[in-house]
């Protein structure tokens, strides 16, 4: 179920990997979802398709990668269904993919921060999701859910499963690597099964890993391929020295603000945490896949530029001097690519703050800052030889001053928006709800040390981590992947999925996903 999204963090279906403990996050350890099933975490995601602008990929710098490029094979991953109420950019949307996509519409209270955002300027926008323009604006998201039901990566399965065969339950260890000629060659992969044997599966053309931000890197650490220091302490030969292996890992932090909203029949919280909600809703779904979990409860989108905000900053004058004569901010960004994005739930989650959800009768929801441009880098690396012990990752969030900046700016932009804002002032709670008695009287005006303290003790990952194999040019040392997302150095071996991102987008990385997975298959058919 779409909407059941955060239920499941934590359980069954999730790999359950977590950071060490993040210095500029007051030392929490963060814990971090994967999907574990088949489809992982194209299953397991928030649905929302935001591609960020074409500016984004172009900066990556790589031949065969521009923005054009990937909003081509975005657009070609989709069958899109329009609703009459959602004006759509027709050309820019797919019409024949497996990818059903739609928008869908919001609870009341969503209409009421659509406001807000307008009133604090930022210009309501038709489909500025896909369209990427502009930087500054509000609109709606469509989503890969189509009739209640989740669309993801099986899709592409449909009508093609006598081509494939799939190896459930089942852990790679190692790629396994010969010597041919004087040329590392890729020969096969070892596989360990259920039963705790390992069986090695041979190549016939290529092998190609897509194990995700978290594991394509210590698939590759374990096969000998990345630093020498990494591999010694694990007595793992370096048969490939590829220094970039686990490397510049990149997410994107997320900051949530809970409020009370003192108004009945806005918020989706009598649906899920009121008496008899959570069973009435999940009947409906059973029934006619419609209702509360037949979509992900977030509700209108805005993307925005803090350059006002960010002038006064000693921090940014400093660091715009390195960008003076171009037309690069501090961030290394364009005016065309936005700083941060904002969303909301559509009921109290409790996903952030720990704290109980309102089961007594309360309406609630929660404002969403998400910083594009971090600046900070992190690195996954082996915790053993062991292909069941799960990556040591350390994001190393906020360990750039500036991304602390940009994100304080953001929430206290978020917040004024929702206290002052003409659509919501009237109808939340004062101060900042459920996440302690010191941020209870928290107004629309307050310093950034209120907040900077407040986005160090609640910052949490939105899930995007990619950036572990980055792609580069031949001459560049620290990419693991070429523009044919071949392994440097090794025959016969690939990587497609987000570990191959140089730069995050500024957007979310569903459809950046898909359009690395469109881009490797078209690779392999002009091979």
């Amino acid at each position: 179920m779409v909407g059941g999204l955060f239920q499941a963090m934590g359980g069954e279906l999730d790999w359950s990997y977590e950071t060490v403990p993040q210095e500029h996050l007051n030392n929490r350890v963060l814990q971090l979802s994967r999907g574990k099933f088949l489809g992982g975490s194209s299953g397991f995601n928030g649905t929302l398709c935001i591609r960020g602008c074409k500016a984004d990929y172009d900066d990556w710098g790589v031949e065969g990668w521009t923005g054009d490029e990937l909003f081509r094979c975005m657009k070609k991953a989709e069958t899109f269904h329009g609703k009459d109420w959602f004006h759509a950019a027709e050309d820019e949307h797919g019409t024949s993919g497996p990818l059903h996509v739609e928008p869908h519409k919001v609870a009341p209270i969503s209409d009421r921060v659509l406001e807000s955002l307008q009133d604090k300027g930022l210009p309501f926008v038709d489909d500025m999701f896909t369209t990427g323009r502009p930087a500054h604006g509000c609109g709606h998201v469509p989503r890969t859910v189509h009739e209640g039901v989740r669309s993801f990566s099986p899709a592409y399965l449909k009508g093609r499963e006598d081509r494939v065969d799939i190896v459930a339950r089942a852990t790679v260890d190692k790629i396994i690597l010969e010597q041919r000629e004087g040329k590392v060659v890729a020969t096969g992969v070892a596989v360990i099964d259920s039963s705790g044997t390992t069986k090695v599966v041979k190549a016939r053309k290529q092998i190609i890993v897509s194990a995700g931000a978290y594991c394509s890197p210590t698939i590759l650490l374990r096969s000998g391929i990345g630093p020498k220091e990494d591999l010694a302490p694990f007595n793992i030969e370096c048969i490939v020295e590829s220094p970039g292996v686990g490397k510049n890992f990149q997410d994107h932090l997320v900051v949530f603000v809970p409020y009370e909203v003192t108004q009945p029949n806005l918020t989706n919280d009598v649906h899920v945490h009121h008496k008899d909600g959570f069973g009435n809703s999940l009947a409906t779904y059973q029934a006619s896949r419609s209702g509360f979990f037949a979509t992900f409860p977030f509700g209108v989108f805005g993307l925005a530029r803090l350059d006002d905000a960010l002038a006064s900053s000693p921090l940014w004058r400093d660091r715009s001097a390195a960008t003076a004569g171009s037309n690069r901010d501090a961030a290394n960004l364009t005016p065309q690519q936005a700083h941060v994005e904002y969303m909301h739930t559509e009921l109290y989650s409790g996903h952030i703050h720990g704290r109980d959800v309102p089961l007594d009768g309360k309406h609630g929801f929660e404002m969403m800052t998400l910083l594009f441009s971090q600046q900070s880098r992190g690195t996954v690396t082996l915790r053993s030889a062991d292909p069941h012990d799960k990556p040591v990752i350390d994001p190393r969030y906020l360990s750039d001053p500036l991304d602390l900046l940009m994100l304080t700016k953001g929430v206290r932009f978020a917040h004024s928006a929702v206290t002052t804002g003409s659509g919501t002032r009237d109808i939340v709670a004062p101060g900042v709800w459920m996440a302690g008695p010191e941020y209870a009287a928290l107004g629309p005006i307050t310093t950034g040390q209120d907040w900077e303290e407040y986005v160090r003790r609640y910052s949490a990952t939105a899930h995007h981590p990619a950036g572990t194999c980055r792609m580069g040019k031949h001459d560049d040392s620290m990419a693991v992947v070429d523009e044919k997302l071949r392994v440097k150095g090794v025959q016969g071996l690939m990587v497609a999925d987000c570990s191959i991102i140089p730069s995050l987008n500024g957007g979310h990385t569903q459809m950046p996903a898909y359009a690395i997975g469109e881009k490797a298959a078209e690779i392999l058919l002009q091979a």
